[in-house]
């Protein structure tokens, strides 16, 4: 078993890449898709459901997993894999984006943010150096930096700002991550949607050294296009030999256009949070199975997909647990949701490396353009 963490590209057409990441837990295939198990657990699914979809690796979360049960809980149980009964690769995020939206009171300041909890109130202190400390805790493969994430939309001072506070917590994660075999840290560009801030960013990260790069502060609200445009020149920025991540997308057509664009790893809670809320993401598109025209329909959800909820269940029995709230509904709809984006994922890797991506990504916006089937 490969013994440190490296990366390959395998195959390139255009700026799209196919590849693989090698970790001490496996191997990474890339383009990846990886599934947020937030607290612990990517919710409604049992973590052999999840890698029979095809996950090669998961996102947990260290603001969420060091308020409960605590870093130090989950290590004297012996780390976050066996905790959670998943062997595979982790990436934990920092837990600067969490506390920036969900914690209460929470305070800034060049040392790091001092917040209370958004559970009991209680006090808490996250600095780059914890950060590195509650993901070593948890025993994570791959490690983001601390970096504080602005609410959008933002000037480009208050960016800025932020972007090179990020970037001198940057050299002080490297600094206390120290020297870990067969686990990665990755820096964390920032930047907003400024070229230059951008350029800046990635200068600053180049210069410390990671063993991959996340794009992040993307995905926040700006608009597709937006994040298109900056993706036409934020991941040429990165160096060609690691891995590039964008953090928090998204929906298929996001995360096919940041493929284009030369993005090899992605992350997002849609899949699992619409599945729980009725909506199930298939190759012709979105459908809400809350809605009466599925009441009486015996078809599957995608009569071309072999995860258990379209194998075995028709639309109108899928409607009727979620109209009823059963917990197989979530747990349908979910394993659905992401079998589809592991399929997506497996389908791009496979036209990158025949190099017919064009081709492909052309399917893909036509099938979707033509909605769901016609009720019956």
């Amino acid at each position: 078993m490969q013994d440190r963490f490296g990366f390959q590209v395998q195959a390139t057409d255009g700026k799209a890449r196919t590849g693989a990441i090698s970790t001490p837990r496996g191997e990474i295939r890339t383009p990846a898709f990886m599934p947020v198990g937030t607290a612990g657990t990517v919710k409604a699914m049992l973590p052999e459901s999840v890698r029979a979809t095809g996950a090669d690796i998961l996102l947990g979360n260290t603001y969420h997993l060091m308020l409960r049960p605590t870093a130090e809980r989950i290590d004297r149980l012996g780390g976050l894999h066996t905790f959670m009964n998943w062997e595979r690769p982790i990436l934990t995020d920092s837990g600067g984006f969490q506390v920036m939206s969900l914690a209460d009171l929470r305070k800034l300041d060049e040392e790091g943010v001092t917040f209370r909890s958004h559970i009991n109130g209680s006090k808490h202190r996250l600095t780059p150096e914890r950060s590195m400390e509650i993901q070593r805790l948890l025993g994570s493969d791959i490690v983001m930096c601390f970096d504080e994430c602005p609410a959008l939309p933002a000037d480009d001072a208050r960016v800025a700002e932020a972007m090179r506070l990020s970037m001198r917590w940057a050299a002080r994660s490297r600094e206390a991550f120290g020297d870990r075999p067969g686990h990665a840290l990755f820096g964390i560009q920032q930047g907003g949607v400024t070229e230059e801030l951008r350029a800046e960013s990635a200068e600053a990260l180049c210069a410390i050294g990671f063993d991959g790069y996340a794009i992040g502060g993307l995905a926040v609200g700006e608009g597709q296009e937006a994040m298109f445009g900056v993706l036409d020149y934020a991941p040429d920025m990165l160096p060609e030999d690691k891995p590039r991540y964008l953090m928090g997308v998204g929906k298929p057509d996001d995360i096919v256009g940041a493929v284009k664009r030369g993005v090899d790893m992605m992350d997002c809670v849609l899949p699992s949070r619409s599945g729980r809320t009725g909506q199930a993401w298939t190759r012709r598109g979105q459908v809400n199975i809350k809605n009466a025209r599925h009441q009486d329909d015996p078809r599957p959800l995608d009569e071309e997909c072999g995860c258990p909820a379209c194998r075995s269940y028709s639309r109108a029995y899928l409607h009727h647990v979620f109209r009823a709230g059963e917990m197989i509904s979530g747990m349908l709809l979910t394993w659905h949701n992401l079998h589809y984006y592991q399929e997506l994922m497996a389908e791009m890797r496979g036209a990158i490396a025949e190099g017919r991506f064009a081709a492909w990504e052309a399917g893909f916006h036509a099938a979707r353009a033509e909605g769901d089937i016609p009720p019956l």
